[in-house]
């Protein structure tokens, strides 16, 4: 137990498992952020043992990826258990940032905790980026190709950065070197702000569904919440594993099964799934450097969410009028992704442009909006 005391990391693990006080009523909603924390050990395990038998060279890389699938021992199942781990982990963290939203816990005391977990989820998307383009595929190569030449919108610097990170005047060998070499350093930094997170949430203590600070019903997170967190997670791998050994290919696109050649433009190029909100967001402006920062803003914007809400109450629970708001927003983020999968053509760009307003609207008209509403009638009604 001396240990424990003395040594700063153990000392969290002891406060975690043995003596961190959790409010009693939290329900599931709080084992997303536990969950995120599995996803990305296995991302971790399964990416380490893939990297052992993957070769970073534009000749051989896509058939390194056969050689693991065909060769190596149980490769399949550890290159779809890595593959569909992606959007495993995108999904929980998905729906850790609706709980989140829903229940307003970025607010005071909890703003580092927020905004150390959206700095993890823009890490999630350069580490998932770059993992798309490894494979070497058809949808690699040409999704590498549109991303990077996005930054050539940027004034001034913008060629410069390009060049940099093709590490030449095309999409090539050294792209896939950096690709690979970051793609390997960036799970490790994310586990470090996880566990920044983590350490943040201790000090600030867990929210709850009814947003009230509570001192005495709480109840130490083992064994009680472990054993609701293991329920969770029975139910997860239970979702993940018909993914791996019935619908592994279900996630990813047909395209990327054909070797990357840079002579042959696919007819439509697309990112992973996650992407594709943000993706409508940068095709439905014309614009391409607006285009470019309306979708860096699409996800930045997460960062604002502790100053736009004003409202004096927490919880979406006792907000009647924010609560159908916030399922509207998810309505128009599933839509997004919809557009971000289609063409660019009408009616699809006028409806990613449509849903792109409302989007952006949603944080900065109705959050606030809504808070200030909300804090008058209650106004009104004490008065």
């Amino acid at each position: 137990m001396r240990l424990f005391k003395t040594n700063p990391v153990l000392s969290v693990v002891e406060k975690m498992l043995g003596t961190y006080m959790c409010p009693t009523i939290i329900s599931y909603w709080w084992s997303f952020g536990s969950l995120a924390a599995i996803c990305l050990g296995v991302q971790l395990v399964t990416g380490i043992i893939l990297a052992m038998h993957y070769t970073p060279h534009i000749d051989y890389a896509f058939l390194s990826i056969e050689h693991i699938m065909r060769d190596v021992n149980y490769g399949w199942f550890l290159r779809y258990t890595h593959a569909n781990g992606a959007s495993m982990f995108f999904i929980v963290v998905y729906l850790h940032i609706f709980r989140g939203i829903y229940y307003s816990s970025y607010l005071y005391p909890r703003e580092m905790v927020w905004n150390t977990g959206v700095v993890i989820y823009i890490l999630m998307m350069a580490a998932g980026f770059m993992g798309y383009v490894l494979p070497w595929g058809q949808m690699s190569l040409w999704g590498a190709t549109v991303i990077t030449n996005m930054f050539s919108a940027i004034p001034v610097v913008g060629k410069y950065v390009v060049t940099l990170l093709w590490g030449g005047f095309s999409v090539d060998n050294a792209t896939l070197n950096r690709f690979f070499s970051l793609h390997y350093l960036i799970p490790f930094i994310i586990a470090a702000m996880a566990s920044l997170h983590v350490v943040l949430k201790q000090i600030d203590g867990s929210s709850n569904p009814i947003g009230v600070q509570l001192n005495h019903d709480t109840l130490q997170f083992h064994p009680y919440f472990t054993f609701k967190d293991f329920f969770v997670f029975v139910l997860f791998f239970m979702f993940f594993s018909c993914f791996i050994f019935f619908y592994p290919n279900i996630l990813g696109h047909s395209d990327n099964y054909i070797p990357g050649n840079p002579m042959v433009t696919p007819p439509h190029i697309v990112p992973e799934w996650y992407f594709l909100p943000f993706y409508a967001i940068l095709r439905s402006i014309p614009n391409k450097l607006a285009g470019v920062i309306a979708m860096v803003a699409g996800f930045s914007i997460l960062f604002a969410l502790p100053f736009l809400n004003q409202s004096r109450i927490r919880s979406g629970w006792f907000r009647p009028i924010f609560k159908p708001f916030v399922w509207l927003f998810v309505a128009i983020w599933f839509i997004l992704g919809w557009i971000g999968g289609e063409l660019v053509e009408t009616p699809y760009l006028e409806l990613g442009q449509i849903f792109t307003v409302l989007y952006f609207a949603f944080f900065i008209v109705i959050i606030p909006g809504v808070s200030r509403l909300e804090n008058y009638l209650n106004e009104l009604e004490i008065s």
